[in-house]
């Protein structure tokens, strides 16, 4: 085998950013730090809670929130234009509304 071709080992920490475990270990890199582990992940826990360290679920939430405002207020909108009163047709305002009826039913 050539000399020196192989990375050193050091006797190095791993430590998960969540919930603070600290595993002793052997690597080529100093002091790793792991989003999650096996001691916090929801899949080996059983727990249903989530896991955020990106912020993913804040913005979603944002998102969804600003989502429903939108639909509330086009829904305030849409009840606004109903109550509006219609205009007459002008068909109607000259000849009134029976002779206008009685005009479809003939046609």
């Amino acid at each position: 085998m050539k000399p020196d071709i192989h990375p050193k080992y050091i006797d190095t920490d791993i430590v998960c950013a969540t919930c603070g475990t600290v595993w002793k270990t052997r690597a080529t890199k100093e002091g790793m730090r792991v989003d999650i582990c096996s001691n916090c992940h929801p899949f080996y826990t059983g727990e249903q809670r989530i896991v955020d360290t990106a912020g993913q679920v804040d913005r979603f939430m944002r998102r969804l929130a600003t989502s429903q405002q939108r639909q509330a207020e086009a829904e305030k909108r849409r009840e606004s234009k109903e109550q509006k009163p219609q205009k007459k047709s002008l068909l109607k305002e000259i000849y009134g509304e029976e002779e206008s009826e009685a005009g479809e039913e003939q046609g």
